[in-house]
């Protein structure tokens, strides 16, 4: 998300909302596959108590300093994923015996209740019903659909609906739990889904409330998902870099066998294994995230230009000693010449479109040849920096250019095929000409459409700040991600969150994230302290993730240099 520091300032940056592209389902594909279901093998939503590890936990009496280590004992180095499939389908159970994989309604629009502004038209054809919604355009304008659903288990809701005056999207919440965006672009009325939304036997209220507004609303249909599809957990751990180090190799398997079994916890401290989020979640939970995060940002050349010293590498380095594993992100400042640097838009800030006069268009089409070669010179910095982790023998999960379809960055303000041609040349200048191979690539564009391709993406991800205290599964984004890779199976990770999910509801929706990243300063802390804020995650939840035997901290980590022999 578009929060970072300051060095002058130490300012605090406001989440913004995540701006997604939409999915479009067809109705008869759907009920071919929702035919093929068998009875037998209802939407598999509870977690066995008998579940058995596939990812070896490690205690501290056998690493010897409890932070995870090296082992004679690593009971994973001969499991296939193949095996483990196996293992994770056996340790579901349905909750209900009355689901049912053909049930579909539609609720129109029109029947709901809706409050503020919204109003009953029928001016714009291909409506259904006796009309749709319009008038969404305040905070207090809200439409709710009361529903029933006969079994308990995963549903599609569709929100057939079109923006008035383009793309448009707003929050969905069932029984007052936000868990995603409906989204709509177009001129005409096109269905929007929200896929495998776990609900219980019963009445439930699914209701939208403005995020953008200025929808006509035609009518909400649900859908029985169906049986769950364990085969999106069948991922290659063939790295996109063909000459990737033996390092990356080994925490791409590790992330590849955990993934639909284990959640890596990881969480954002640019103090490190030190930091006082780290320090806090272990004073309140015992336990280290196994995932660090950190950030290029004050190794960037125009920060560097004004003082900055970024000490991250350093953090990196220490804490892959400890058995961990590091993520880097890159708010990227833009070059000196396009930072007006005044009271409203200062140097530190550079990294956002409305702190800069960058054209990315203009520099990649050609227009801009001074910019183009301080954008080489930027890569190049942080190219040496890089070269400092291989030389340490550090894989890095890499993030570059995250959040672009937002527009907030400026590697996103000029649409998305500039930005893919800067991711492309981005992968290019690091893997060949400066012969980087420690990174597994980490695509976190947010949209559809900034899709570089499978060739140059080894995990997708996305950013959600749902709001405090949401500890829903975000099943919806999860689905999501998968409808946008090409042709290939990908990991999927939830690469920052405000508020932690509850790993038991990612089991029951089959939406387990490879890994977790809680963002820094206030989703963890409070007021900059050692203290565990509960501003977004209550402690108690935190406590449930971090101690849950579907989560991996620090001290579960295997001996990720010699993981697979």
């Amino acid at each position: 998300m578009p929060k970072a520091q300051g060095l002058q300032a130490n300012a605090s940056f406001v989440p913004t909302e995540e701006r997604h592209g939409y999915v479009m389902k067809k109705y008869i594909i759907k009920a071919l596959i929702l035919l093929g279901f068998s009875m037998t093998f209802l939407y598999a939503c509870k977690p066995s108590e008998d579940n058995k590890d596939k990812v070896t936990h490690i205690s501290s009496d056998e690493t010897g300093n409890g932070m995870g280590g090296e082992t004679d004992t690593d009971l994973d180095k001969e499991e296939d994923k193949a095996g483990t499939d196996t293992d994770a389908e056996e340790s579901v159970s349905c909750l209900e015996d009355n689901y049912d994989p053909g049930f579909s309604i539609i609720i129109e629009a029109e029947e709901a209740q809706f409050t503020g502004n919204v109003k009953v038209e029928n001016k714009k054809h291909g409506y259904t019903g006796s009309g749709y919604l319009t008038g969404i355009q305040e905070d207090s304008d809200i439409v709710t659909f009361t529903i029933k659903v006969p079994g308990t288990g995963a549903y599609d809701l569709n929100f057939r609906s079109v923006g008035n005056t383009g793309y448009k999207e707003n929050n969905i919440y069932i029984d007052g739990e936000y868990i995603g965006i409906a989204k709509v672009d177009g001129d005409e009325f096109t269905d929007s889904f929200l896929e495998k939304i776990y609900l219980e036997t019963g009445e439930h209220e699914i209701t939208m409330k403005k995020s953008w507004g200025w929808i006509f609303l035609d009518h909400l249909e649900i859908i029985a998902s169906g049986t769950v599809d364990r085969s999106i957990y069948e991922v290659s751990s063939e790295l996109v870099d063909p000459k990737a180090s033996e390092s990356a190799k080994r925490l791409m398997k590790f992330l590849v066998d955990s993934f639909g079994n284990k959640v890596i916890s990881g969480q954002y401290s640019n103090g490190g294994l030190n930091g006082k989020e780290f320090k806090a979640i272990y004073d309140g939970t015992g336990k280290y995230p196994a995932m660090l995060g950190l950030d290029f940002i004050e190794y960037t050349p125009s920060r560097v230009a004004f003082g900055s010293k970024g000490n991250d590498v350093e953090h990196a380095i220490e804490f892959d000693k400890e058995g961990g594993i590091v993520t880097f992100a890159w708010h990227w400042n833009a070059p000196e010449p396009y930072l007006p640097n005044r009271q409203d838009q200062p140097w530190w800030s550079g990294f956002y479109t409305r702190a800069t006069n960058i054209d990315l268009m203009k520099i990649m089409n050609g227009e801009d040849e001074e910019g183009y070669n301080l954008l080489i010179r930027d890569i190049d910095a942080i190219a040496k920096e890089l070269k400092i982790l291989e030389a340490a023998d550090v894989p890095i999960l890499w993030r570059p250019l995250h959040e672009a379809s937002g527009g907030w960055f400026w590697w996103g303000a000029s649409g998305p095929e500039p930005y893919i041609e800067l991711y492309k040349l981005l992968f290019d200048r690091l893997s060949n000409h400066h012969d980087i191979h420690n990174l597994i690539w980490v695509w976190n564009g947010q949209g559809r459409d900034w899709y570089p391709g499978d060739e140059y993406v080894d995990i997708v991800g996305t950013d959600l700040y749902p709001g405090e205290r949401v500890y829903s599964s975000q099943a919806a984004s999860f689905n999501e991600l998968l409808d946008w890779l090409d042709k290939s199976r990908k990991i999927i990770a939830l690469t920052e969150n405000g508020c932690i999910f509850d790993p038991d509801l990612a089991f029951r929706d089959n939406a387990i994230w490879s890994y977790f990243g809680t963002w820094s300063g206030e989703f963890v802390i409070l007021n900059n302290t050692y203290t565990l804020s509960e501003k977004y995650t209550e402690t108690d939840m935190l406590i449930k993730a971090y101690t849950s035997d579907k989560v991996l901290t620090l001290d579960e980590l295997p001996n990720l240099k010699s993981y697979g022999n």
